[in-house]
């Protein structure tokens, strides 16, 4: 006898009703998905980034006006453009001089911070000696001095008792070593495992081998920073160079653009322009090397060398 079968009872998800209805959520949920939420966001950052890099675009536009238009309508006009200011910044400035004696100044004191900023950095942070929290308090106190106060024992004491005035060492030595770049460095060396150390330690590496070996690889982001920081103070430093040196084929090019521009833009035909454009070829440089190194500020695996 035939046994009487019984209707496949539905069940949730495996049926035509359970694909009904998760094709009915699915489409109340289609309105929901990522895209419907991150879209304000996205609109809020590129309006932020508009309000941001305009001053940037106002500066390039009204450094290559023919006629001066600061309002907001001369940014967009277009024909009104020429090369007329930079060319009179090169008649009065020699550009190709001062950039190379801020090539000089700024080279060296990055080197020089780099340096002392690395060992000082890690002799604070993983070795062992008395006195070690006095100076780092010192260090974070030095932090709180402005330069400016500074500027007249500094004077006295390179140009007149160490007899460095018209000279790049008179320049350079104030701005060897720098505080922030030790905190910096001290900071992403402390963020490094201690079994590193330890392992290096047990196969008999000596402290400069595992600075340089095991610790300075793994702080990349931490040099990025520092050279970025360090750049832009000597590049734009003004004050210092013109008191060390009144010789106008050793003076940086922030020396040599505020020079023109306090002495020389005011009778230029677009005294306005000519303002922009020197501050353009100032801040040229330094937005160049942001651009060129930003993609390389990673966070770094420090804890990729050990186990667990």
């Amino acid at each position: 006898m035939a046994t009487p079968t019984r209707p496949p009872v539905s069940q949730p998800g495996s049926s035509d009703d359970g694909r009904a209805v998760a094709g009915d959520g699915g489409a109340r949920g289609a309105g929901r998905g990522p895209g419907r939420r991150t879209w304000p966001l996205s609109l809020l950052l590129a309006l932020g980034a508009v309000v941001f890099l305009f001053p940037f675009y106002y500066m390039a536009i009204g450094s290559l006006q023919t006629m001066a238009d600061p309002s907001i309508g001369g940014a967009f006009d277009f024909s009104n453009l020429t090369l007329d200011n930079y060319a009179q910044i090169n008649e009065r400035v020699d550009l190709l001089r001062s950039l190379v004696n801020s090539g000089i100044f700024t080279g060296a004191v990055i080197v020089s911070t780099v340096f002392f900023g690395v060992l000082a950095g890690y002799a604070l942070a993983r070795l062992h000696w008395r006195g070690k929290g006095t100076l780092f308090a010192l260090v974070l106190l030095v932090q709180v001095v402005p330069f400016q106060l500074l500027v007249i024992p500094l004077y006295v004491m390179i140009v007149r008792s160490y007899g460095l005035a018209d000279s790049y060492l008179g320049m350079i030595v104030p701005f060897a070593i720098n505080s922030t770049a030790v905190f910096v460095f001290r900071q992403f060396f402390l963020q490094l495992p201690e079994d590193l150390f330890s392992a290096a330690r047990i196969d008999g590496a000596g402290e400069f081998r595992i600075l340089w070996s095991v610790a300075l690889p793994l702080v990349r982001p931490a040099l990025l920073t520092v050279v970025l920081l360090t750049f832009i103070g000597p590049w734009n430093e003004f004050l210092w160079p013109f008191l060390v040196t009144k010789q106008a084929d050793m003076q940086p090019l922030a020396v040599s653009l505020a020079n023109y521009i306090s002495n020389a833009a005011g009778r230029a035909s677009n005294p306005f322009g000519a303002i922009l454009a020197g501050a353009v070829v100032l801040a040229a440089p330094a937005v160049a090397l942001f651009v060129a190194f930003q993609r390389h500020f990673t966070s770094s695996d420090i804890g990729s060398g050990v186990k667990g």
